[in-house]
């Protein structure tokens, strides 16, 4: 996948070197101040952060647990609604959700509870003496779920929780999908993305398979016909292009592509780190882009956006972790030009400035070039089209370039139902992504029951 870029020096550092630039970005909270943070919560009825939630956990509820010492109590109650609460509570950005609307975050204090640290913690030090959650009678169902991600894995947890049998295909060697692939290495370090997949797993009625990929060796009109129901988690697995001559250049590629080859290295000191980076995007993968390549060992980065910070899609907590990581973020300025060298191989990229007039996003007819060894995009993800290829998946309803549904994730084929970031409308969260997963769980589980009965 970073084949583009093998023409350039290896890392300087060793790896034990390049491991420490990876540590946890929020360090874990000691008990004490877990006891500490967790007093500071009013338990609100009808709490804001509560009902903020994507995925519904009661906030102050478990934290009250903390505060009375049940750790496992509290844990099970973020498990219950969120199976991928681990994960959720490294990546989610609480800052605009829970943290936003915590009222600590409203008066003098002027901070919120840290909800994340504290969901964390709970999950962190619970010890269950076997798996909090119990399969329902068998009701000798079983539904195929596209995708190992967050959705398609929180769907098959519900769907096993509920007595069904469920069968995942996942394209790749791994499950977890995102957390797995795409995260930034200090958000979910080391192994925990796979150590979560196992604990989901664990529940039973669950089994794997790798290597399957819709349009490659699997078609959906194949699956309608042996299953009873399926569940697609595609995901957003294709990288928008940039439209400029010169994209396929060598020192020109995707950013979620080496953000996956840095999360998968057994040895960092070998992969590839240009000496200038340019970093084209605006959300939290061009963030964790534009970090990740400087924590390598790139002396200069530059993050190009084509607006002004107020309209990033990263939140102002990610861009202040670029900033704290030196990281130069440049505005109005669009990618009009990839620049090569006599050899073929990217040298830079010229921009245009651009303004605004009126709600118009416009060229100012001024241009700057800045230098760099390497491009990485992050201008968004889209919808694999081969993956929808067969004849009975190109009569799903789109969005742009995702699936309809309806409020039940229904698509509009009967039998067939989708989730997560593949779905309109989305937010392409992590957290969202599990509660699609979980809700169409619910969906799947009554319209089966449903045609039981009525039959």
């Amino acid at each position: 996948m970073i084949d583009s870029l093998k023409h350039l020096l290896p890392a300087a550092a060793s790896n034990s070197a390049l491991a420490e630039q990876f540590t946890d970005l929020a360090p874990a909270l000691t008990k004490r101040q877990a006891a500490i943070e967790s007093a500071r919560c009013l338990y609100c009825y009808d709490a804001p952060c509560t009902r903020i939630c994507p995925s519904e956990i009661d906030v102050a509820s478990f934290i009250r647990n903390i505060h009375d010492g049940n750790i496992n109590g509290a844990a099970a109650g973020i498990l219950k609604q969120n199976i991928l609460g681990g994960s959720c509570a490294r990546v989610c950005p609480t800052e605009i959700l829970c943290e936003d609307a915590c009222v600590r975050n409203h008066d003098e204090e002027g901070q919120p509870v840290k909800i994340g640290l504290l969901q964390r913690h709970a999950l962190d030090n619970a010890s269950f003496k076997s798996h909090p959650f119990q399969r329902a009678a068998a009701t000798g169902k079983t539904i195929a779920v596209v995708g190992a991600g967050p959705a398609g894995l929180a769907c098959a947890h519900r769907l096993a929780m509920l007595g069904n049998d469920v069968v995942i295909f996942e394209a790749r060697a791994k499950s977890g999908g995102l957390n797995e692939y795409g995260i930034a290495k200090y958000k979910l370090t080391h192994d925990f993305a796979q150590k979560e997949v196992e604990f989901l797993l664990a529940i039973g009625g669950i089994e794997v398979r790798h290597g399957f990929s819709l349009g490659a060796n699997l078609t959906l009109e194949a699956l309608h016909t042996q299953y009873d129901a399926v569940f697609l988690g595609l995901g957003l697995n294709a990288s928008r292009q940039l439209g400029l001559t010169g994209e396929d250049a060598p020192g020109l590629l995707a950013a979620v592509d080496y953000i996956a080859a840095l999360r998968q290295s057994t040895d960092l000191a070998s992969l590839p780190v240009p000496r200038r980076a340019i970093v084209i995007g605006a959300g939290n993968t061009a963030i964790d882009m534009a970090v990740q390549i400087k924590r390598m060992g790139a002396e200069e980065v530059t993050l190009v956006y084509r607006r002004g910070f107020e309209a990033m899609s990263a939140t102002h907590h990610e861009q202040e972790i670029a900033k704290a990581n030196q990281v130069v973020m440049r505005t109005w300025a669009a990618p009009t030009e990839v620049l090569l060298d006599a050899a073929g191989k990217v040298r830079g990229m010229r921009f245009e400035r651009t303004k605004l007039e009126g709600e118009r996003l416009v060229g100012s007819g001024e241009f700057v070039e800045i230098a760099a060894d390497a491009v990485f995009k992050a201008i968004g993800q889209s919808l694999d089209a081969a993956g929808l290829s067969d004849p009975m998946a190109q009569q799903l309803d789109r969005v742009g370039d995702k699936i309809h549904v309806d409020a039940q994730f229904r698509t509009a084929l009967p039998g067939i139902y989708a989730g997560g970031d593949c779905v309109a409308p989305g937010q392409d969260l992590t957290v969202q992504a599990v509660q699609h997963g979980k809700l169409a769980a619910h969906a799947i589980h009554n319209d089966i029951q449903t045609k039981v009965e009525a039959a």
